[in-house]
């Protein structure tokens, strides 16, 4: 596969700004919270909500709205009454749940070397920090 050169104004590859926008959808943290949820088996919605925890019904609507519009999930209505909503992944959602649950993973065998060096330096998450503008 032959790689484009990249253009000489910097932000203005299109295939970077895709995978930039890409990334950013994929990379939330509920939306990797939702889609490993969704690995083993379909849920319904508070199912999932109870599951993920610390999630707001609005936001994870948003999360599941945003991950069927891109063929992650699909959603299933059941004829009942009350109705029944199910929610699984589609097989292009199961082929991101792999390198997600490898980056899940990663992170739990990893988390206890990351707090240690955290606290020797002395330093917070990034995420947690305050964000200064001058």
């Amino acid at each position: 596969m032959l790689v484009p050169t990249p253009p000489i104004q910097p932000g203005t590859f299109p295939a970077c700004q895709q995978v930039n926008q890409l990334l950013g959808r994929m990379g939330d943290k509920w939306t990797i919270m939702t889609i490993t949820m969704l690995v083993q088996q379909p849920r319904r919605f508070n199912e999932l909500k109870r599951l993920i925890g610390g999630i707001s019904q609005q936001m994870l609507t948003r999360t599941l709205r945003s991950l069927e519009g891109d063929g992650l999930v699909s959603r299933k209505v059941h004829p009942s009454i009350p109705p029944q909503v199910e929610y699984s992944l589609t097989p292009l959602g199961q082929s991101l749940a792999q390198p997600l649950t490898a980056l899940s993973s990663w992170v739990l065998e990893n988390m206890e070397a990351i707090l240690s060096y955290r606290e020797q330096v002395g330093s917070k998450p990034a995420i947690l920090e305050p964000v200064h503008t001058e």
